[in-house]
């Protein structure tokens, strides 16, 4: 596969809407380094916590999915819910790294 397919695959998986809105964050990002630089960490902060929310979201809807199936699941098919229910919080916690880069070398040198 390759990197573009992959990530898109990562991208889908990781629940459109909650991916979507952490990118338009990342664009957002790269405006106010340009424009209004006080406002990088916020929305680096802004991306992150979208993140653990639409990760916490996946729990809950894993959650109640397991709650509601009496019978017996395989490991693997949980394991598989948390490796994609951690998408959205590691995307978001990339954004929010590179809004702290672009903090430090946006702040005045000594």
């Amino acid at each position: 596969m390759t990197f573009l397919t992959n990530f898109f695959t990562l991208f889908i998986s990781g629940g459109p809407v909650g991916m979507i809105i952490i990118t338009l964050l990342f664009i957002a990002l790269f405006f106010a380094a340009w424009k209004a630089p006080a406002w990088v960490k916020e929305i680096g902060i802004a991306a992150l916590v979208v993140g653990v929310f639409w990760t916490l979201l996946g729990f809950l809807q894993a959650a109640d999915f397991l709650h509601d199936t009496a019978e017996d699941i395989s490991p693997n098919i949980i394991w598989g819910g948390v490796k994609v229910g951690l998408i959205p919080v590691l995307y978001g916690l990339i954004v929010y790294f590179v809004s702290l880069i672009l903090r430090l070398f946006s702040k005045p040198r000594i």
